[in-house]
């Protein structure tokens, strides 16, 4: 056959087979988790009617402390903290807020340095406006702080991270007892030495709720005055709580083994139990169930719209997939390559899934407009970093913050989370607040993308995306790889700091409503804790899903 006889192949078949080459893959590890969580079961179950009845017991003689009227101000702080720290706050909360009133009434406590911390940390951690000024009475006249015990270091330590911007006495306590404490490090004990030195690399403000109690109910329980009645009581808790999890992990196993995206679309992380543990992080508590699972379905589902922009859909392709999200109709599907309708027709399902049961529940029916407002605001971030991608323009790094802030996933799983919560907190004027991408929302969210960016820009570099923000900042200003790192560490303790006053600040909004914005911020440092440990999901990761949802306490 001559050449001129030979089959023609049409520009668009040629394109098509170019993309089709061209596609990219990340290599990423497959799920560590499997079908694990379908039998998995602790033993633990409501359904024990002796195992409730002493759960029942032991709050009610808690909640009689709390509120005992003979107890003074040190012994009620230490208390409130004891039940914060081990996890069993929540189920005393309107009891802690009055007790904490009244002495955030008194004013400034100041007896001695660990007293103090508790009683700033304490108050500060729930809501109430407190001054830094209460440590510098407690200075000595070298500058410094009379601490030389592991513990009171420490409590002050732990302290210094719910500072805001201006409040140099805290940052100087900062270093002061971190430097200490890192002498002291190797003097100390088991199971004492592991936990200043988890402290050390993340502070409990900035650590996973639930994790931080897991870790920290042995300690209390090694102490000499703990509250062998609290103790008891954490542990029960735990566990009871932790069997809730484990039916709600499996029910969304069974779900996502449904959807079989391991086989249908295996471009994506497979990543379901992370993404679960993620959600938990931000609302453990029973009364947000339904909620847990809902988010756990969507940040699963978002997970693999970030992956179809990043690596694996075409610029076109990505374009259908952005215009068929804004029109959030079944019709829009059938515009759609076949590897696209599988996503978008499981996004529709979980929100159709949901809808009358969470979402609009109560009457709420106002609910879904913002709910699917935030998840078209999250695709739209992601087509604009894939036109960036696909046409090589450069964002400067404002440009970059400003967009990244909302493909970080925050802004949009703040609002879920907030209509989760349902009534008193799911009102427009929050939702309406929460869309608006607000300072505390912006600052969690910023923490996300430079946190991410610190850990993963290397890889990425290697994989060929997009520039980072670490590559944008250098471009930028002009400065080193190590330079341009700094300066983000600083911009992330400037974001943390925004946080913590949003929450303190006189007038705020009650503080449910801020506490999704503050447990997500928390959530990227747990996750991304030296590496991306939700990507690379073995090692530290593994280890904590472990602590939390496969072993019990023994009681």
């Amino acid at each position: 056959m001559s050449p001129a006889q030979a089959p023609q192949v049409s520009a668009s078949t040629q394109k098509a087979a170019d993309e089709e080459a061209n596609r990219r893959s990340a290599g990423y590890h497959p799920s560590f988790w499997g079908e694990f969580f379908l039998t998995h079961s602790s033993g633990y179950t409501k359904s024990d009617t002796k195992i409730q009845q002493k759960h029942e017991e032991l709050k009610q003689q808690v909640r009689g402390m709390i509120l005992d009227a003979a107890a003074d101000t040190s012994e009620k702080l230490e208390l409130i903290d004891a039940a914060l720290r081990l996890g069993v706050g929540y189920h005393f909360e309107a009891e802690i807020q009055s007790q904490l009133q009244k002495i955030h009434g008194q004013g400034s406590f100041h007896s001695d340095l660990y007293t103090a911390c508790i009683w700033f940390r304490v108050l500060r951690g729930q809501g109430f406006t407190v001054s830094a000024d209460v440590f510098n009475i407690m200075k000595n006249k070298d500058g410094g702080f009379e601490a030389r015990d592991a513990r009171t270091l420490l409590c002050l330590y732990e302290t210094t991270h719910l500072r805001i911007q201006g409040e140099q006495v805290l940052e100087e306590a900062l270093e002061f007892s971190r430097k200490q404490l890192g002498d002291l490090l190797a003097e100390l004990s088991s199971p004492l030495a592991e936990y200043v030195n988890n402290s050390l690399e993340l502070p409990y403000h900035k650590g996973m709720q639930r994790l931080e109690a897991r870790q920290y109910i042995p300690i209390y329980e090694s102490y000499v005055n703990k509250n062998d009645t609290l103790l008891q009581f954490a542990k029960l808790d735990f566990n009871l709580l932790q069997a809730l999890h484990q039916s709600e992990i499996r029910e969304i196993t069974r779900w996502w083994k449904d959807l079989d995206f391991k086989a249908r679309l295996p471009y994506a992380r497979d990543r379901l139990v992370e993404c679960y543990f993620w959600i938990l992080g931000v609302q453990y508590e029973p009364q947000y169930s339904i909620s847990r699972v809902f988010l756990s379905k969507v940040i699963s589902l978002a997970s693999v719209f970030d992956d179809t922009y990043d690596i694996y859909g075409t610029f076109d392709e990505l374009k259908l997939l952005t215009d068929a999200v804004e029109r959030w109709e079944p019709e829009a599907t059938d515009s759609l390559p076949g590897y696209m309708q599988i996503l978008y027709g499981a996004l529709l399902k979980v929100f159709e899934e949901y809808k009358d049961e969470l979402i609009n529940a109560g009457g709420r029916d106002y609910c879904l407009y913002y709910a699917k407002e935030a998840m078209k605001g999250l695709v739209r971030s992601y087509h604009t970093e894939a036109v960036s991608f696909h046409t090589g323009y450069v964002q400067n790094f404002e440009e970059y913050l400003d967009n990244s802030a909302v493909s970080s996933g925050y802004p949009m799983l703040t609002v879920e989370a907030l209509i989760g919560m349902g009534a008193p907190y799911a009102t427009r004027e929050s939702l309406d607040w929460a869309l608006k991408v607000p300072k505390i929302i912006k600052a969690s969210s910023d923490i996300c993308r430079l946190v991410d960016d610190l850990r993963t820009y290397k890889v990425e570099e290697e994989r060929g995306d997009a520039p980072s923000g670490v590559h944008c900042y250098m471009r930028d200003y002009n400065v080193s790889e190590e330079e341009a790192c700094t300066k983000i560490e600083e911009m992330i303790d400037l974001a943390w700091k925004a946080i913590n006053e949003e929450i303190q600040k006189p007038n705020h909004l009650p503080l449910p409503i801020l506490l999704p914005a503050l447990n997500f911020a928390r959530m990227m440092e747990v996750l991304y804790q030296n590496i991306d440990g939700y990507t690379n999901s073995g090692g530290r990761t593994k280890e904590r899903i472990t602590s939390l949802l496969v072993h019990p306490f023994t009681i």
